[in-house]
């Protein structure tokens, strides 16, 4: 059985995702400051962490940048929960290294495709083939870890998924529609803010001079491919 740890400081939308998600058949646990979820996440991972940006305490951006540079926890998936005028807070939580997120108000069905989605990406079958290299870049499908140059480098498990997608398919152009629903998961159409973010993080992890991409190149008007 999946855990799921949510930060929330509103008792009723802790109920409303505890509620929907365990009828789902997740494990669902519950906090309502960010000091203890960080705490609480520390001392037993969770498989995915579903976390408030404006929180008691400790603010949800803090603990994303806690949890990525913690070597423990900075493959753990997290899905942010954003109201509509947090547009800005959102785009830094998906830099700092959230996976995906989920606008407030939201409907139960929304936040279970969400929750499978990330899942399904973060902890699924390894892919076919073992390794993928590319320029000083190596994929290990097996372990899902990148090196370069011989370095490793920390990747979350979106972004090696999407990384990992694209040098599958070198020198294919897709569109920001395409990628959200071969990476993401997601049938109909939403925010594709998400892969431009996702994109520009790569970029900076692995392009030796992002503002001018060898690899990861953008096709304007259309979307991106990865030049092997």
């Amino acid at each position: 059985m999946k855990r799921i740890l949510v930060v929330e400081d509103d008792k009723d939308i802790i109920e409303l995702v505890r509620y929907n998600l365990e009828k789902d058949g997740y494990q669902v646990g519950a906090t309502g400051d960010g000091a203890t979820g960080l705490a609480q996440l520390r001392k037993t991972p969770p498989d995915l962490l579903i976390l408030d940006l404006m929180l008691p305490k400790l603010s949800g951006l803090e603990i994303c940048k806690e949890v990525r540079k913690d070597v423990s926890l900075n493959r753990l998936p997290i899905l942010i929960l954003t109201a509509k005028g947090e547009e800005a807070d959102r785009v830094v939580g998906l830099e700092l290294g959230a996976d995906d997120y989920v606008t407030k108000p939201f409907s139960p069905r929304e936040l279970a495709a969400r929750v499978r989605s990330v899942l399904r990406r973060s902890n699924g079958s390894s892919p076919t083939r073992e390794t993928i290299s590319f320029g000083e870049v190596v994929l290990d499908g097996g372990s899902r870890e990148a090196r370069l140059a011989e370095a490793p480098v920390q990747l979350t498990a979106k972004e090696f998924e999407l990384l990992w997608f694209l040098a599958s398919h070198p020198r294919h152009v897709f569109s920001r529609d395409q990628l959200m629903n071969r990476v993401w998961g997601y049938e109909a159409a939403v925010d594709t803010g998400t892969v431009t973010v996702h994109i520009r993080r790569l970029r900076e992890k692995i392009e030796a001079d992002p503002s001018r991409p060898r690899h990861l190149q953008t096709v304007w008007g259309v979307g991106y491919r990865l030049d092997p």
